[in-house]
């Protein structure tokens, strides 16, 4: 029996631990995928829905897929189900770009990973510290300031790990608009690092 397995077994019989797993594990995913489709003010209740549907369906998990895949489906189910009509695609000749080109070599073409990771603070002192705790600051202020379907690609690639080809199906989204959507993304967080690097400031 595997993980996933274990741990649906274990939800069935009611165990409350097994619960606070699962939401500790699944839950920033879940509202990456909800942000990326609906937007911050609706993102919350639409993983709620998520979570409701969860505990009423999940004696029909069959394994499938993951455990991860399948909540992922059901919120993006939830998001598009609720918000049909805001329904959004990306015009690739619609995007700017303010930070550089598709080409920009900072990043690989094959698979979009950093060629030459940015420049790291990795030291110990109380100045280095605040530099690093202004630096998130500003990372998240960034985060916070793209727009709903970039900054959910970005989150749902860099922070959940997932697949190119798993957010197209997620967020119903071609490859190409992913592959656009998380460069794009990527050239502005670039952008803020830079920035912060030269001046120190955000």
């Amino acid at each position: 029996m595997n993980d996933d397995a274990k741990l649906v077994k274990r939800l069935l019989t009611g165990e409350s631990q097994a619960y606070g797993e699962l939401v500790a594990t699944y839950q920033s995913a879940m509202r990456a995928v909800a942000y990326a489709i609906v937007g911050a003010r609706s993102c919350d209740d639409v993983v709620q829905d998520a979570w409701l549907s969860v505990v009423r369906n999940l004696a029909g998990f069959q394994g499938r897929s993951s455990l991860k895949t399948w909540l992922l489906t059901i919120t993006a189910n939830s998001a598009k189900s609720r918000y049909k009509q805001n329904r959004r695609e990306v015009l690739l000749d619609d995007l700017p770009s303010p930070h550089g080109t598709i080409g920009d070599d900072r990043f690989s073409p094959d698979d979009g990973h950093w060629l030459l990771a940015p420049f790291a603070w990795h030291q110990d002192t109380p100045e280095a510290l605040l530099t690093e705790n202004e630096l998130r600051l500003c990372l998240e202020h960034t985060l916070q300031c793209l727009p709903d379907l970039q900054s959910g690609v970005l989150l749902l690639r860099e922070r959940q790990g997932l697949e190119l080809e798993d957010i197209c199906i997620l967020l119903d989204v071609s490859l190409s608009n992913v592959r656009v959507l998380l460069h794009r993304a990527r050239l502005k967080v670039f952008a803020t690092l830079e920035h912060f690097e030269e001046t120190g400031e955000c």
